[in-house]
């Protein structure tokens, strides 16, 4: 076998290895889908806080969605005013900005696992205001190996700046669609979605569930038939048989408060850690027993 030299040249008199382009964030996104999918279930997609509760921990929390076999990561640009998140959330990011944390950390954790597993950012628009605008944002979101990016409070008729500057850089921008869309709407923001389609299960903002809401299943196929890319469901998932359960009708699930509290509880960023690969473990568990 040719070993290449710590400079990324080959030995003298062997030829040059191949060189394997970088994929996009679009190749990722779809890949992630696809491979979930040829195992016969819905892509796994636990949310993070960059800095939450502090550096290391939150470190140790990307290790181990990698580890317990993310097939995506959602990661949290922590904001001071989070509208679209509950109090589980809400009080992670203000205790990482406390702590230091910013969109550097999220940087910082996005490099550490985008080899392994895509990472999407969940950001604010007042975030990707403050570091230079959508090109600046989009450039090293980029340079950190992300794949795309959703912005919650960023509407379709002023997305397109943002949708422009992370497609040059071969990035994605994940739409959200909530209940209260109305269909004709709905058509639209599919019509536009690049990545997958996150679609919100609840009226509210994020927070675990005691139960999923009635009308779900009809609101995912409703989702799927006008879109052309994968849905997953976030919001209030926060038991592995709440996974299996939206495993079922949808693309992907999405579990963030349930994950954020467990690792805001622990003692450490190892016992962090274990909790929530534990967790994710035994969500992929559960959807092996659904199919």
């Amino acid at each position: 076998m040719t070993r290449r030299s710590n400079s990324g040249e080959a030995p003298p008199g062997h030829p040059p290895a191949p060189q394997v382009a970088a994929r996009s964030g679009e190749e990722q996104i779809a890949s992630a889908f696809a491979k979930a999918g040829d195992e016969g279930r819905a892509a796994l997609m636990p949310y993070m806080m960059a800095g939450f509760p502090d550096r290391e921990t939150s470190m140790a929390v990307a290790e181990a969605y990698v580890d317990a076999g993310a097939d995506l990561i959602e990661l949290g640009v922590p904001f001071s005013d989070p509208l679209a998140d509950g109090p589980t959330i809400h009080a992670a990011a203000t205790k990482a900005l406390a702590a230091g944390a910013n969109f550097e950390s999220a940087l910082e954790i996005c490099e550490s696992v985008a080899a392994r597993a895509p990472v999407v950012f969940m950001v604010y628009s007042n975030m990707v205001l403050a570091h230079g605008g959508a090109a600046a944002f989009a450039r090293r979101a980029a340079e950190a190996g992300a794949a795309g990016a959703i912005v919650p409070d960023l509407p379709l008729e002023e997305a397109g700046e943002v949708r422009e500057a992370l497609a040059a850089e071969g990035l994605d921008l994940v739409p959200l669609l909530a209940p209260t869309t109305p269909p004709e709407r709905r058509a639209r923001i599919c019509a536009a979605a690049q990545g997958f389609v996150y679609l919100v299960s609840t009226v509210g903002t994020t927070g675990e569930r005691a139960e999923l809401p009635p009308g779900l299943a009809d609101l995912v196929a409703a989702t799927k038939a006008d879109s052309q890319v994968p849905v997953a469901v976030g919001f209030g998932i926060g038991t592995p048989a709440q996974v299996a359960e939206v495993s079922d009708i949808a693309d992907g699930v999405i579990v963030g408060s349930r994950l954020v509290r467990v690792a805001g509880e622990a003692g450490s960023a190892t016992d962090a850690a274990d909790a929530v690969g534990a967790f994710l473990r035994d969500s992929r568990e559960a959807q092996g027993r659904s199919r």
